[in-house]
């Protein structure tokens, strides 16, 4: 189904069934060219799971499906009230490490990341790709931001 709206637990049940049918445990004892196959569709099997498990990535990949350019961070350019609060966020991840403050961040980009979740998915609903990849792209900001939180949680 190329719906951007995904039962997660169904996913996760498919998934492992895959698996089981071709893990490379399953395969060490049959013929090279087997084995290979195996192997080859594991990795495949991870792979797409991976990508339709997280919204951004399912997201991209949907646009790719229909032949729409990925989206770039700067398709959100033109909104600088959006662009005034990744600032905000990323002058506070800035400042010397706060517990409280990295806290605070992460629960706003959940947030912000859910919000942006029901947008896209509505944007696909409606078929407007367009509007879809300009959430996708707001997406990667605040994915972006993430990563920024969890490298700055790790101790130094």
């Amino acid at each position: 189904d190329r719906s951007f709206r995904v039962d997660a637990q169904q996913l996760r049940r498919r998934f492992r069934s895959l698996q089981r049918a071709v893990h490379p445990d399953r395969f060490g004892q049959r013929p090279p060219k087997e084995q290979y196959y195996s192997e080859q569709h594991s990795s495949l099997i991870n792979k797409a799971y991976q990508t339709l498990l997280n919204p951004l990535s399912r997201g991209l990949y949907l646009l790719e499906l229909n032949g729409v350019e990925p989206a770039q961070e700067t398709d959100c350019d033109a909104d600088p009230v959006f662009l005034t609060e990744i600032m905000d966020i990323n002058e506070k991840l800035a400042e010397p490490k706060n517990e409280g403050t990295l806290e605070e961040i992460e629960t706003l980009i959940k947030v912000k990341q859910e919000e942006l979740t029901k947008e896209v998915t509505a944007a696909f609903e409606r078929g407007d790709l367009q509007e879809a990849k300009k959430f996708l792209a707001k997406m990667k900001y605040f994915a972006n931001l993430e990563d920024k939180v969890k490298h700055k949680k790790i101790p130094s």
